[in-house]
């Protein structure tokens, strides 16, 4: 029997005869199990708001995208085409053209970025959905979906044809310009649709059919901007980015979706890491109630430790029993805070809605139950209650024990 951790279970479960120890000991108790309890709940919200944030893009963009590696295009050949049609790995693909452009209508103008898309593009993305109103454009037509804000902005009708959309694109070259109308090229175009996607994207794109752009920015039939691609179900995104690549050539680079969204990922990995950091901040204040907590309890228990002493017992074996009492107080607080987080959160998720949080009166505050936040708590309050027990063991002393 391990006669240490056998004296720190005794000293855990039973009251001291001073309740100014009993009292310090039992906040010391709750500190962390609200401390852990919150950093469960926050992580857990702070996961489901990361996926509902990622839910809209992961709507829109593609699994892979082929970029130009110089220049704004390149040029797809149908040799290309067909190679990339005889991969097992794509479900399908998506030639892209797109461009900053001016829009104008009426009496308003404003910048936007116009994306040219084939008939294959609801194939590889689930754009439908998005519209909140009117309908998807047609190819090799003069139809265009824009989206909310820049709707908002021009006051953008929809099937207005009397009211046309103007998009221009400045023309290439190194003339000097002499009238403005020689200086941009231009079409005319009608909204057909709206979309809402989120701000980002709602206030500055315009989809549009590939061979309306192609005619704005005089393309090549062959030359494009970028390719989008749709992987097959549990297909490895590395093989079939190297076969891509294999097909390509060096005159592209390809990006999945994490690097097509780089700076949201690194903002929301940013936050999660300060939100962590914060609430472990709190935890380490709580800890060092578990600090005083353990050295009252030396104090209060100089006697026996005096007896346990004089029995044999070694200044070792004593640093363990107080050693192990903060280290199963904190493992215990910890497991309770957790069982009451997982709580509140099951009930976010699976309980009555009056009992639930909402954002607006119609959404739901979203959260997730992930292993790695439970491991993680659970890591971070036995590495904390483990330098906590640490601290407190080493006051013990042969002179401690011994003066009485």
């Amino acid at each position: 029997m391990n006669f240490p951790l056998y004296i720190a279970k005794r000293y855990l479960r039973s009251k001291s005869s001073n309740n100014a120890i009993n009292f310090i000991t039992n906040i010391a108790l709750i500190g962390i199990i609200l401390g852990s309890a919150s950093l469960f709940v926050v992580l857990s919200g702070f996961a489901g708001l990361k996926d509902f944030t990622l839910e809209f893009t992961n709507e829109i963009d593609p699994d892979l995208k082929a970029l130009p590696a110089n220049g704004k295009s390149f040029i797809l050949s149908e040799d290309e085409i067909a190679n990339l049609n005889a991969l097992d790995e794509i479900a399908s693909f998506s030639k892209i053209i797109e461009e900053r452009t001016i829009v104008s209508s009426q009496d308003k103008k404003g910048l936007a970025i116009i994306k040219g898309v084939d008939g294959n593009f609801h194939n590889v993305v689930n754009i439908g959905p998005q519209i909140d109103h009117g309908s998807w454009l047609e190819q090799n037509s003069n139809q265009i979906v824009t989206g909310l804000g820049i709707a908002s902005n021009l006051s953008l009708g929809i099937l207005d044809f009397t009211t046309p959309v103007n998009l221009y694109v400045p023309k290439p070259g190194k003339k000097q310009i002499s009238s403005i109308k020689g200086a941009f090229n231009t079409v005319k175009a009608a909204n057909v649709g709206v979309f809402f996607i989120n701000e980002k994207l709602s206030d500055n794109y315009i989809y549009a059919p590939i061979s309306l752009v192609r005619q704005l920015l005089n393309y090549e039939q062959n030359q494009v901007s970028a390719v989008e691609f749709k992987l097959q179900p549990n297909t490895d995104e590395s093989i079939a980015l190297q076969r891509i690549q294999s097909v390509l050539g060096d005159k592209i680079i390809i990006k999945n979706r994490v690097q097509l969204n780089d700076a949201l990922y690194k903002m929301l990995n940013s936050e999660y890491l300060a939100v962590y950091l914060i609430f472990t901040l709190i935890l380490i204040i709580a800890f060092f109630n578990v600090i005083g907590s353990l050295i009252m309890m030396m104090l209060d228990k100089k006697q026996s430790l005096n007896t346990l002493f004089n029995m044999g017992v070694s200044i070792k074996d004593i640093r363990k029993v107080f050693f192990y009492q903060g280290s199963l107080m904190s493992i215990v607080g910890g497991f309770i805070g957790v069982t009451i987080g997982l709580i509140l959160i099951l009930n976010q998720l699976y309980g009555p809605d009056f009992l639930k949080i909402y954002i607006t009166p119609d959404l739901v505050y979203p959260t997730k139950i992930k292993l790695t936040n439970i491991v993680l708590i659970f890591v971070t309050i036995s590495a904390l209650g483990i330098l906590a027990s640490k601290i407190a063991s080493a006051r013990i002393t042969k002179k401690l024990v011994k003066n009485i």
